[in-house]
């Protein structure tokens, strides 16, 4: 596939403008990439930025897992895990998880999806009460005016909630061996949603 040198020169430019980044490896590479554009190694000089890319990907999704919340007192977690490239990314969108454990075998796990595409069967739940009527373990769910599903059946200790913020964001809590959906909504409490917003939809 043929690039064009004007291509290859934006990009750099723009890897050059990237902020909080590691800033001596991706500038080392964007100089080699740059030293073989100049002797017209085109080939080598787009793998060289690409693997740029990669490192600020890399940097970028270690701040987006920033985004989860420590374990609160009583619990533990497992490391925050993203997906935020890629082919997956693609049909999933950006996802941001953590599992958080106690001694007495509760569970919760902490979903941020971005560009989802649960977003429009979640809208289409909420705004069509025959969908709700279908699922008697369902029922419409509000946080902070955010809204969304509470999903429980009567004689299970699971709960999973699920609501959206603004028009590309979904949030959900899925939580096992619980007694109640409290530690769920505890969690949601340590979410800097607008944090959030700005920094899977932007």
């Amino acid at each position: 596939m043929r690039i064009r040198r004007t291509q290859i020169l934006s990009l750099a430019a723009g890897l050059c403008l990237a902020g909080s980044i590691q800033a001596d490896e991706v500038i080392d590479q964007m100089e080699s990439a740059r030293k073989a554009y100049a002797s017209g190694e085109l080939r080598t000089a787009i793998e060289t930025l690409n693997f740029a890319v990669a490192k600020i990907q890399e940097q970028m999704t270690a701040n987006l897992v920033k985004l989860l919340p420590e374990p609160l007192p009583g619990w533990t977690a497992d490391a925050a895990e993203s997906q935020s490239g890629g082919m997956a990314a693609m049909i999933t969108g950006t996802t941001l998880s953590r599992r958080y454990q106690r001694e007495d075998g509760a569970e919760i796990t902490l979903n941020l999806m971005a560009d989802s595409p649960l977003m429009p069967m979640l809208t289409m739940a909420m705004s069509m009460p025959l969908v709700m009527q279908n699922n008697q373990d369902m029922k419409t769910y509000s946080f902070k005016g955010y809204r969304g599903t509470l999903e429980h059946a009567a004689d299970s200790k699971n709960y999973e909630i699920t609501f959206m913020v603004g028009s590309r964001l979904i949030v959900q809590g899925q939580g096992s061996q619980l007694a109640d959906s409290q530690p769920i909504e505890a969690y949601f409490e340590k979410l800097d949603l607008e944090a959030i917003q700005n920094a899977l939809t932007h």
